[in-house]
This record gives structure tokens, C-alpha cells and sequence, in this order.
């Protein structure tokens, strides 16, 4: 119940005696009363039967009345039901009463206030760094003057609103003048409610407009106290949008707590609610911001201030709409998972106490078992014994122990691995030779080597695994050999590369303390193929390096010793696994690069690369029937001869593999591809046009060369194709008729891509390598000799000149980057040949008395070895004797200080290469005779081979002959 009791002055804001009171009869009554059950809601004291609060009114309460008489407000909350009249409680004010008013203080300190304005009525802490201002204020308090001017900080121009701190730290640095700029007009008086520290607590009470700067340090400036404009009580607008404002405040302090606070606060210092003060609240405590909240202060109209506040409120309900309802959708999750969390626990209790299910390390155990039972017979007893202990150990582990996990997965890997499981083996020869046949051509002593091996097992009944290793060039098949392998004898089949290996715990586990631990390769193999005897392809062996974690090459002796890996240790597994079933097939490009105690427990099988021959039925037989197919192009759409076929192997791809050899046909299928695709496309758009046009004859011949201006040259023929007319009837059948014709004759009018020499060029560019042999016919002092290199065998020439010559200048320079085992062997030819010399020509002192520069072409080549002593000899033995070696004659030898001839390494490369050459006639040293017989026919066939085990028959061969009956 809220009453007003005027009494006729109010001096100086003291509390006087409150004269009788005096109900008044208005319609304002109905506002009072909303606002009433509005604070009603935040009662701090229900029990007392009476409180009142007192206040000097500082404005004008938009009567209209010009008496100067101050109306005294009390507002009279009621207890429960309790008229009776009580003595008058103290005054709960927090407004200390001052002399002079507030009205007088027309000169004020200056108060910028970063964050929000202060509205009459409500408390705003501060803090004042600036120590003069601070000094000052306390100055104003002791004088019993404790008022100043609070006033909104602009912001800077052209700046967001920025954080509170940084905010506040540019206030206290903002002085004098360029402060007195940045303050807003209007602002509040404030009542300096306390001090602590450099917190001021400040109370708002009236409205201020600042006129002008009184002094900077600390800033002071003059003020106008401003009113309310009048404003009529009674009128309808006000009223319905004062009621608009308290029904939606009603609203948001249902879900407010902190807004009841707010309430309670202000009704106490403050009093009654009036439509000024409402306005006030309403805005005061909205979230809104600072510039909203500094339109609702400097707005002196009651009606628009309603407004703005009405809308600010507004908006307050709809975000506290929003923020109930996300606090609704996040309650109800959680409250569900809660829900859900509860039952299921409640549900695993009831069903094992009934016996329906276990707990989760039963169900463990029981998976591990059942996984383990189908081959519990062929199971080793020491690997049954651990997998039982462990076991018992997981149902003793707490789930939550780190050592649970751990187990866990061991025996996930125990149990896992295919215990005396092996593929059934195929014993058929003549069905394994299909097999390798069917996917590699050539390679006749691996496949000899697989037969072997079959054939043994069939003779057994039972099969050991072997370790062999394939080493040869890059390209030859090496690797794909392997798959093929395991198809022919019906295993399966793994592959791991160890090039660049540097960790041993990749080829034997880890340690399981160790987090992340895991088992070796060859365990995780017997994990994918399911079977203990599958075919191990390990690639790149000779690649193997070496780092802080150990050398996997020592490892691996254990791994590829048949000896020792019928119970191989994993660090990992820590039980004896047998991998004495296991087929290992390792693939080198270089066979040195293998340590030796490693390379000895490997049978080694040399794969020397394929010759021209052979390529060519490759590339017809495989590679290109693979090429069409990924291209996409039909068998009858194109054509690549023999010619161009021979053209791109001697030209492009000399190497001892045929990977380049792919790629190059895979080249020229794409080109082929796209020529097709293009002619179809020109093809459509001649054949598709409108029925009424005029009859055409397109010539397919002319369309094509303009075609293939900047592509390839095809074999094309002319087709003709008529197009209807006009005259012609427009019968529906004749029309569909002519659709199917046209659709037959553009699949014809994509022509047959011939590839041939002529046109090779422009499929795969200019040829890479060019003839190898220099000479026809050698000059004096140029011998042919044979390499091997990793990419196969090739020829070189050993070129010998004079520098100089003259009494005791016998020397020889080399050059061409040789090694040091070919300048070795240079020596040792300028030492034998000399000696030679002596011997058939005593009377010739050219070597004591000469000079010698001796190269080897390429020079950017490095080279080295001691096949090439022979030849070194001959070619100074030709410049001394001033005679020619013979015409298409080359060798290969290492050669002694005595003469003899030693074997040498290669000997199917440098055929090869010697062929390729066209060179007739090769020598090779006797010892070698054993590696040429074993050469394939096709081979060796057309060459006149010549071994020697001494210089003086490569002399007889070289140099002994009749210049008038020499082949030319």
C-alpha cells in the first residue's frame, strides 16, 4: 500500500516531521500499486509490521505546481494484514542529508565514467587513479560538500568499443581539456557515498548539463541542474506506456534474481516510483548500451523517455526469453544423459545379477578364448601356456590400470596370429610354369628356381621356406616377379620395403613397456595374411641404413637364417614364433651393398635385364595390351609397328629395364587417346545439323589434316557423308532411319591411328640416345671396350694419343674421371705394353722416349673397375705401332703384370651391349667361357666370341693381321 503525504516544506533534505497523512485520490493510485507488487516481490524484512522510507524530492514531479514547497514522499509498506499504527521507524534512506542542497552546487568535480552513465537513484563504484582528483574528493567530503559531476566518456572517433581495462586505462591517462572534450553534456550529480582506497562509491540524484571548464588539474566545470519537462499525469499515452514498462519489468524479474535486487535497492533509496523514475529504472538496469542508456539520460521529455526505455526493456525480455530457453535445451540434455547414464548402469546391474551379461573383463576373456579355440590343437604349448596366464592376470587388473590396457592388447596379438594355419600348397609344375609365363616373359632362371623348389616340396610332400634374392637393374621385374610367385604356388602374399630402415624395432617389435608399443613386420604379416606360410617380398634390401636405433641388417640375420628363424622372437610377442614355412624373396639392385653375413644366408639370383628381343615381345605381349587398356582405346583404333616399336627401344629406352620402356607407350596411347577423342568431337559437329540445310559433302580427308596440323600424322581414308535436303521426304521412319546412319558413320569416321617411324618423333619427342659406337672403323690408338653398370651393359672406347716425344719423356696422363682401380690397371697396361713392345719390336723405343694422354669417354661419367686392362694395352700397343685393332672388335678382361687374363663380372650386359652395337667379333677371358654358355641363343646368336687367358692371343687377334684382307 503506497501513500503520499505533502507536508509544506522540506528544508535542506532534512527528515521532518511527517504531517497527517493524507490518502490521495487519484489515478495515478493504480500505478503506485503495480509498482507496490512490483517491490513486493523483493521484500527484505516480511515479518515487520511497518517500514518507512523518506525523501526530499529534487525534481519536479511534472505537476505543474511553482510553489517552492518540497512534497516529503513516504512510502508505507504494509505487513500481513496489519492496519494498526506504529511509532515511525528511522528513515532508510541511503541519501545522506546536506547543507547547502544539491541544487546549489553549480560548480562540480568532473567524473568520467567509461563504462555506463549513472542514473539518479542507483550506486556505481568507481576507481579514481589520478591521486589530485582523488585528494579533492576526499577534500569535498570533509567540507561537507560531498558531491561531484559523473559523466559518460566518448569514444575515441573512429575506434570500436574496447576492452573494460584498456578502457580504463586510457581515462586515467586523459587530462585537462582534451577530458573536458571527451565527456558528454549531460551527466549526473553525484553523491559521494564513501571512500576506501581509490574506490569512490557514488550515488546518482539529479540530471547536469555542463556549461563550461572551471580548471583542468582536477578537471571542474559549471553546471545547469536539469528538470523534467512538465508533463500531464493524467494523460492516457503515459499511463498505457508506464503500464507497458512495468508489465514487461514484471516479465523479466520472473527470471531475474538480479533485477528483484535492483528493485529493492532503488525503492529504498529513491521511494516511490513516478513515471521519471521509472523510466529511469527501467533503463538502469536493461543491458543495453552505454550510448542507448546516455539517450534515456539526456532525454528531458517523460513520455519519450518512456519510449526509449520501453524499448530497452523490451529487448531485455526477448534476450532473457532466449537465455531460458538455451539454459531449457542445455538442462534437458544433460538432465537426458544423466537419465540415460542412470539406467544403463541400473540396467548392467539387473542383468548381472541375473545373470544375463558379464562385466567387461569376462567379455574380454570370453572373446579371447572363443578367437583362440579353432586352433587351440595346432597351438604351441608354451604360447597356450602364456596366453592363459595372461588371462588370469586380466581378471585380477582393475580396467582403469594402465597395465590392464597393456595386457589387453597382448593378448589381442597373441590370439590373433594364425597358430598352425597354412594355405594349401600348389605342387603342379606345368600349372606353375603357366602362371609365370602368363605374367613375365624372360627371367628363365627364376622361374627354373621356383620349379625347383616346387618340384622338391612335391617330392617331400612338405615344403621348407628359402630366402632368395633377385638382383639386377631397376625395371626389370623384380618386385612384380614376386606376386607372381606366390599366385603360382597358391600362397599369400606380403610385401615391406626396409629402404632407408634405420629401426631394429621394425623388423623385431617393440618392447610392450613402451607406449605405442607394437610387434615387428613379420608379425603383423602372419596378422593380414591369416596363414604361417606365406611369400615374404622384402624390397630393397640393399638399402638397409643405419641410425641410432641399431642396424636392422643384424636383425635380419635372425629373421632370414633358416637355422634360427624356426623360433624367431619378437620383442614385442616374447614367445618363439616358427618361420621356417615362410618363402622370403629379397630384391637388390646391387648385391655389394649387402653385408656379407647377410648376403651369405640369401641364394643370389642375378636378373642381367632384358635384350632387344626380349623388350619387344614385352611391350607387345604386356606392356602395351596394359597401356591400351588403361587408356581406353580399342585394339582395331590403333596400330604401333614393329619398326616403331624397335625405333623406340634403341632410341629411348636403352636401359636394361623396361619401366622407361612403359612409360613411353603409356605415352604414346594417351596422345593416341586424345587424337581419337578430338576427331570424334569434330566428327559429331560436321554430321549434326539443322533439316533444312542444304546438301553438303564434307570431305573427311581435308577435316583431317587440318586436324592433325599440330598433331600426329595418321593413315587416313576419305569419308563422304550426305546430309538430307529439302527435297527430300520428311517421313518420321526415313528420319530415325537417318539417325542410326549418321550415329554408324561418325563410330566409322574416327579413323586408324598408325604409329610407324615417320611419326614416332611426334608421340614421344627428338630420340634420347644416339648410336653408342663413334667409330666405323677405330682409328690408331682407339680400342672398344665393354662396361657393366647398374643400368646394364654399354660400350666405351679407350682413346690413346701423343703429347710429345723426346729423349727420356716416356709418361702417361690420364683423364675421363676414372677410379683408382682404373688407374691401377692404366698403369699396369703402360708397364705391359711396353714390354711387349720391346719383345716384337726391340729396336722401338716409343714408350721410353713418349708421352701419353689416355681417355675414356663420357668424361662426365665416373668409371671404375679393372675390366678394362686389355683393352688400355691394345690401344697403346695400336698409337705405338701406328696399326689400327681390327674392324668391329671389342673386349673385356682384367690383365697382370705377366699378361695373364682374369675373369671379369657382367658378361650377359656386355653382350648384350656388344650386340647392340653391332660389333661381331668380342673377346672375353677363358675363365668366363662357363657365364657365356649359359646365355640364351638368341643371345649370342651372330657373334664370332673368342676366350683367352693371355695378352698375347688378344695380340694375335687385335693387331696380327693382313691390312689388304681385313673386312671393310
Amino acid at each position: 500500500m503506497l501513500k503520499l503525504v505533502f507536508s509544506s516544506s522540506c528544508r535542506g533534505h532534512c527528515l521532518n516531521t511527517v504531517a497527517p497523512r493524507l490518502r490521495v485520490k487519484s489515478d495515478s493510485n493504480s500505478l503506485f500499486d503495480a509498482v507496490g507488487r512490483l517491490t513486493g516481490l523483493t521484500r527484505r524484512s516480511p515479518t515487520n509490521s511497518l517500514s518507512r522510507a523518506f525523501f526530499c524530492s529534487d525534481s519536479n514531479d511534472g505537476s505543474g505546481s511553482g510553489s517552492g514547497s518540497q512534497p516529503v514522499v513516504e512510502v508505507e509498506v504494509k505487513g500481513v494484514e496489519s492496519d494498526s499504527d506504529g511509532s515511525d521507524s528511522k528513515a532508510s534512506s541511503a541519501i545522506v542529508p546536506t547543507y547547502p542542497r544539491p541544487e546549489d552546487y553549480l560548480t562540480v568535480l568532473a567524473l568520467p565514467l567509461p563504462h555506463r552513465p549513472l542514473f539518479p537513484g542507483f550506486y556505481m563504484p568507481i576507481y579514481v587513479k589520478d591521486p589530485k582528483l582523488l585528494a579533492a574528493l576526499q577534500e569535498s567530503r570533509k567540507r561537507q560538500a560531498p558531491y561531484a559531476g559523473a559523466f559518460l566518456l566518448k569514444d575515441e572517433p573512429g575506434t570500436e568499443s574496447s576492452p573494460s581495462s584498456e578502457t580504463e586505462k586510457s581515462v586515467y591517462d586523459i587530462k585537462g581539456k582534451e577530458l573536458f572534450n571527451r565527456l558528454h553534456e549531460v551527466g549526473t550529480l553525484a553523491q559521494i557515498s564513501s571512500i576506501q582506497g581509490d574506490q569512490v562509491v557514488l550515488i546518482g540524484h539529479r540530471r547536469l548539463r555542463i556549461t563550461e571548464m572551471v580548471s583542468e588539474d582536477p578537471l571542474t566545470v559549471k553546471v545547469d541542474h536539469l528538470k523534467e519537462k512538465p508533463y500531464d499525469k493524467d494523460d492516457d499515452v503515459i499511463k498505457a506506456t508506464s503500464f507497458e514498462v512495468i508489465s514487461t519489468l514484471r516479465d523479466v524479474l520472473k527470471t531475474s534474481s538480479l533485477w528483484r535486487d535492483h528493485v529493492q535497492t532503488y525503492s529504498q533509496h529513491i521511494g516511490d516510483f513516478n513515471f521519471p523514475r521509472l523510466a529511469d529504472f527501467g533503463a538502469a538496469i536493461s543491458g543495453a548500451n552505454k550510448l542507448q542508456c546516455q539517450q534515456v539520460l539526456e532525454e528531458l521529455d517523460v513520455h519519450k523517455r518512456l519510449q526509449l526505455t520501453l524499448e530497452l526493456v523490451k529487448k531485455e525480455m526477448e534476450i532473457s526469453k532466449i537465455q531460458e530457453s538455451i539454459a531449457k535445451a542445455i538442462e534437458e540434455k544433460i538432465s537426458g544423459e544423466q537419465r540415460r547414464y542412470l539406467l544403463n548402469e541400473q540396467l548392467k546391474a539387473i542383468k548381472k545379477e541375473l545373470g544375463l551379461e558379464t562385466d567387461d573383463k569376462t567379455a574380454l576373456s570370453a572373446k579371447f578364448r572363443e578367437r583362440l579355440e579353432p586352433n587351440r590343437e595346432k597351438c604351441p604349448p608354451h604360447v597356450l601356456q602364456v596366453i592363459e596366464e595372461e588371462l588370469t592376470k586380466l581378471q585380477l587388473l582393475e580396467a582403469s590400470s594402465s597395465e590392464f590396457n597393456v595386457t589387453r592388447n597382448y593378448l589381442d596379438w597373441l590370439t590373433v596370429l594364425p597358430w598352425g594355419n597354412y594355405s594349401d600348397e600348389n605342387f603342379d609344375v606345368i600349372q606353375a610354369q603357366t602362371i609365370l609365363d602368363e605374367d613375365h616373359y624372360g627371367l628363365a632362371d627364376v622361374k627354373e628356381r621356383i620349379l625347383e623348389f616346387i618340384a622338391v616340396g612335391k617330392l617331400r610332400g612338405t615344403s621348407q621356406g628359402k630366402i632368395i634374392c633377385l638382383s639386377g637393374p631397376p625395371g626389370v621385374g623384380k618386385t612384380s616377379i614376386g606376386r607372381s610367385i606366390a599366385r603360382a604356388l597358391n600362397r599369400k602374399f606380403f610385401r615391406f620395403s626396409v629402404g632407408g630402415l634405420s629401426d631394429v624395432a621394425e623388423i623385431k617389435g617393440h618392447r610392450r613397456t613402451y607406449i605405442g608399443a607394437m610387434p615387428g613386420k613379420m608379425v603383423q604379416c602372419l596378422k593380414n595374411v591369416g596363414t604361417e606360410n606365406p611369400l615374404v617380398l622384402i624390397d630393397e634390401i640393399d638399402k638397409l641404413g643405419r641410425g641410432h636405433a641399431g642396424d636392422p641388417a643384424s636383425a635380419l640375420l635372425e629373421l632370414l637364417d633358416p637355422e634360427q628363424n624356426a623360433n624367431f622372437l619378437d620383442h614385442y610377442l616374447d614367445v618363439p614364433i616358427d618361420l621356417s614355412k615362410v618363402l622370403f624373396v629379397c630384391t637388390a639392385n646391387v648385391v655389394d651393398n649387402i653385408p656379407n653375413p647377410l648376403l651369405d644366408r640369401m641364394e643370389v639370383i642375378a636378373i642381367a635385364g632384358y635384350i632387344t628381343d626380349e623388350k619387344m615381345h614385352i611391350a607387345r605381349d604386356y606392356l602395351e595390351k596394359t597401356a591400351r587398356e588403361a587408356c581406353g582405346v580399342k585394339p582395331e583404333q590403333v596400330e604401333v609397328t614393329d619398326a616403331a616399336l624397335l625405333g623406340l627401344i634403341e632410341n629411348y629406352c636403352r636401359e636394361a629395364g623396361v619401366r622407361n620402356l612403359q612409360k613411353h607407350i603409356e605415352k604414346i596411347y594417351r596422345k593416341i587417346a586424345l587424337r581419337l577423342v578430338r576427331e570424334g568431337s569434330s566428327n559429331e559437329s560436321v554430321m549434326v545439323q539443322p533439316a533444312d540445310a542444304k546438301a553438303e559433302v564434307v570431305d573427311e580427308s581435308d577435316h583431317h589434316a587440318a586436324a592433325n596440323k599440330a598433331d600426329v600424322e595418321v593413315e587416313t581414308s576419305v569419308q563422304v557423308d550426305t546430309v538430307q535436303t529439302n527435297d527430300q521426304p520428311k517421313d518420321p521412319k526415313n528420319a530415325a532411319d537417318s539417325k542410326e546412319l549418321q550415329e554408324t558413320e561418325a563410330t566409322k569416321a574416327v579413323e586408324k591411328v598408325v604409329v610407324d617411324t615417320s611419326n614416332l618423333a611426334d608421340f614421344v619427342g627428338k630420340p634420347v640416345f644416339h648410336v653408342e659406337r663413334i667409330y666405323d672403323q677405330t682409328p690408331v690408338g682407339v680400342v672398344m671396350g665393354l662396361a657393366w653398370t647398374a643400368m646394364g651393359g654399354s660400350t666405351l672406347y679407350i682413346e690413346t694419343t701423343q703429347v710429345e716425344q723426346g729423349e727420356g719423356k716416356g709418361a702417361l696422363h690420364l683423364t675421363g674421371q676414372l677410379g683408382d682401380v682404373m688407374k691401377e690397371s692404366a698403369q699396369i697396361a703402360h708397364t705391359l705394353a711396353r714390354a711387349i713392345l720391346l719383345e716384337k719390336e726391340p729396336a722401338n723405343p716409343y714408350f721410353a722416349n713418349s708421352k701419353l694422354h689416355l681417355h675414356v669417354p663420357a668424361g662426365a661419367t665416373p668409371k671404375d673397375g679393372p675390366s678394362a686392362g686389355c683393352t688400355m694395352i691394345t690401344s697403346m700397343l695400336s698409337l705405338a705401332m701406328k696399326k689400327p685393332v681390327r674392324k668391329d672388335l671389342a673386349m673385356t678382361g682384367e690383365v697382370t703384370l705377366t699378361g695373364k687374363i682374369l675373369p671379369i663380372g657382367g658378361v650377359k650386359e656386355k653382350t648384350i651391349a656388344a650386340k647392340r652395337s653391332e660389333v661381331r667379333t668380342i673377346i672375353f677371358p677363358a675363365a668366363n667361357r662357363r657365364d657365356y654358355d649359359e646365355l640364351a641363343p638368341n643371345v649370342t646368336e651372330g657373334l664370332n666370341v673368342h676366350f683367352v687367358d693371355d695378352y698375347s692371343q688378344i695380340f694375335s687377334l687385335a693387331l696380327e693381321y693382313d691390312v689388304n684382307t681385313m673386312v671393310n
